[in-house]
């Protein structure tokens, strides 16, 4: 792709007025990175980055990620130019309530955005996850003759993305598995809000990644366009060449042009300055007024036809695929959609109804690892995964194919070996999640959640469709001891907003969870819908099935209901995971005293909250008082029993020892669960 630019028309110095003017009318933002990277923006989307600004959502269009997005008004400024859906009063609107342009790109907020960005170096690795996407859907989907998927994953990063622990994580991965396809300019200012970075960071960046098996492309002027438009046409070579992603390097100034603070931390995080702005105007020149473009500069930057050309020649590739491949054809776009297949609710129903009549008692996490061998087979999309805890966690199943490195592209696959990179792997996958095609799930302990959990909150902030396996639940464990052990994990993502946890009893509840995991809706671009990540929690050890009736069967994907009840309940016991089996137990050791309880099993506090207000009020009667039992912290469970009621928990770390040995041990037993019930009464 290409458009007119000669030097006259000054199209870098237009995102850098843009940046000075949006930062300096909200009094707040981060002008010295757009200013600086304005070229590398220039080169990018006006010759080689193929997007169509009347369609963002294009199937085949290259990806973009600002993985440094605190820069937001570089992308903010290089979309409107380019032609796309953001007028200049979204500019004017910068950071402010209900605007399009927030502080920090958000997907869905602006066409164009293809991912969430703000915490460092993450970005990158949905990049990561995006360019593999690629990969996978190139080697499951093109034909020869005929390819379909085809495109690349740009990303713009800076200092602190490769400070960032992360960027370890995934661009090891990603030069492992050879992503070609991914190119990362990197804006080597030198500066971070602290100062001049080689006083933290004097890591040889470019050795870093030739031993990650990147190819190392440098601009010793990143302010040269010309010089920026070959290094990306040389990353575009060598990847096809030796079939390894790309980092150019681009030497940049921070700030660059404004003539007093350009090249230092005052430009970082703070607006320039009524005078340092008049300054900058003069010293470019720019002598048009705040949010004024000419024609001319427009002209320059405007995608529109190039993009619609590029489009409109794709998509006659794909017709011409559609035609001698129909299915598969089909199959790419429901899946690029995220639907479901059709059929999909009956196939649902009936696998619920087959794991009822089982009747198997197993480890929870085997219960998982059953509902995905039956799911994959649905849904071939589906995509695991595990951080070198696969024979653990279960997220295998029998023929899974490993996704490999091949000697010229990648190696199709349904399971990836992520390795000892749980923070990568939750961040990667949402990369896949956001590209489409793709439904990504991975496993690793709970206790390790702690590693993955703000890519866990940027997916539920993206309303992506992820699914994070997190076995070994609890003291259930056993030997391995406290550092293992989870405590505070199950309650502590429940806090996380639109994440929706659940802590199955059986193999009815778990794939009633997995069930409910994969028909969250699905978020593309600008389609976003109220779906979301899913944190499926499972135990090591093997859980008693539960016999049900039909209403009890049903009840079990709407998040808490009535498991085992009794006529003339005096009290309520809720209980998850594990510890169902205790609140069962202790119902029977109840009743031979002559108090009648009820229990109820709520895999899902999140899903049982959403529930109408006659479902809740069913389950859990005001009149009854309640005693909550789970193997982790308290506190939560008052907002289900009240201040009168009592939680049967654990509030410190646990301990080295047998599993049945440390239930006892922590006072998790069925006397003490039907002791707390005779002390509500």
């Amino acid at each position: 792709m290409n458009a007119t630019d000669s030097a006259p028309l000054h199209l870098a110095n237009a995102i850098r007025a843009l940046a000075m003017d949006a930062v300096q009318q909200a009094n707040s933002g981060h002008p010295g990175a757009p200013m600086g990277m304005a070229e590398m923006a220039q080169a990018l989307f006006t010759r080689h980055l193929r997007h169509n600004p009347a369609d963002p959502a294009w199937a085949n269009r290259d990806r973009f990620v600002l993985s440094n997005g605190h820069a937001s008004m570089l992308l903010y400024a290089t979309l409107h130019l380019t032609g796309y859906d953001l007028p200049m009063d979204e500019l004017r609107n910068f950071r402010q309530l209900h605007s399009r342009t927030p502080g920090h790109p958000e997907v869905g907020v602006a066409p164009g955005i293809e991912t969430t960005t703000g915490p460092l170096g993450q970005g990158l690795a949905n990049a990561v996850g995006m360019a593999l996407a690629e990969a996978l859907l190139a080697a499951e989907f093109n034909r020869p003759g005929h390819t379909v998927v085809d495109h690349h994953t740009y990303a713009f990063v800076g200092d602190g993305c490769l400070m960032e622990g992360i960027s370890h994580e995934v661009c090891s991965l990603a030069g492992t598995l050879r992503l070609s396809k991914l190119v990362v300019l990197y804006d080597d200012n030198g500066i971070s809000i602290d100062g001049n970075v080689e006083n933290w960071f004097s890591d040889d960046t470019a050795r870093r990644f030739e031993a990650y098996g990147w190819n190392i492309v440098r601009v010793a002027d990143g302010h040269d366009v010309e010089a920026v438009d070959q290094a990306i046409a040389q990353a575009r070579r060598l990847g096809a060449a030796d079939h390894r992603p790309t980092l150019v390097i681009c030497r940049t100034v921070i700030g660059q042009g404004a003539p007093n603070v350009a090249g230092t931390d005052k430009v970082h995080g703070a607006p320039l300055g009524a005078a340092e702005i008049a300054a900058t105007r003069a010293a470019l020149p720019w002598p048009h007024a705040p949010f004024e473009i000419p024609e001319s500069v427009y002209r320059g930057w405007d995608m529109r036809e190039a993009g619609a050309a590029a489009q409109s020649q794709w998509q006659k590739t794909f017709d011409a695929y559609a035609a001698q491949y129909p299915a598969e054809a089909a199959e790419l776009v429901r899946r690029m959609r995220g639907d479901l297949p059709a059929g999909f609710a009956d196939a649902a129903r009936a696998l619920l109804e087959s794991v009822n009549a089982r009747a198997e008692t197993v480890a929870t996490r085997k219960a998982s690892q059953q509902a995905i061998t039956a799911l994959v087979e649905l849904l071939p999309e589906m995509l695991g995964g595990s951080a070198d805890l696969t024979g653990s966690n279960f997220t295998d199943w029998k023929g899974a194919a490993p996704v490999r490195a091949a000697g010229s592209g990648i190696q199709f696959g349904r399971h990836i070996n992520y390795g000892v990179r749980e923070f990568g792997m939750a961040a990667i996958m949402n990369g896949i999640a956001l590209h489409g095609g793709y439904l990504p799930f991975g496993g690793t302990f709970l206790t390790f959640s702690d590693y993955s959990r703000n890519a866990l909150r940027m997916a539920a902030l993206m309303k992506q469709r992820v699914v994070h396996v997190f076995t070994h639940d609890s003291i259930g464990l056993g030997e391995d001891g406290p550092t293992h052990q989870s405590i505070e994990h199950a309650s502590s993502l429940r806090l996380i907003p639109n994440l929706s946890v659940w802590r199955p009893c059986d193999t009815v509840e778990t794939m009633a969870a997995w069930l409910a995991a994969v028909r969250r809706p699905t978020s593309i671009g600008m389609d976003v819908h109220a779906g979301g990540p899913t944190a499926l929690l499972l135990s090591r050890q093997n859980l008693p099935f539960v016999a049900r009736d039909a209403a009890a069967l049903e009840g079990a994907s709407r998040g808490g209901y009535v498991l085992s009840d009794a006529p003339g309940a005096r009290a309520v016991i809720i209980a998850t995971g594990s510890e169902v089996a205790l609140a069962l137990e202790a119902q029977k050791l109840l009743a031979a005293d002559g108090l009648a309880v009820r229990v109820v099993s709520m895999p899902s506090t999140d899903v049982f909250d959403r529930q109408d207000p006659e479902w809740r009020a069913a389950v859990l009667p005001r009149s009854l008082p309640r005693v909550a039992v789970e193997a982790g912290t308290s506190a939560l469970w008052h907002k289900y029993v009240g201040l009168d009621g009592a939680v049967v928990g654990i509030d410190t770390y646990g301990e080295s020892a047998p599993a049945g040995v440390l239930f006892k041990h922590f006072g998790l037993t069925a006397e003490k669960v039907a002791q707390a019930v005779r002390a509500v009464l």
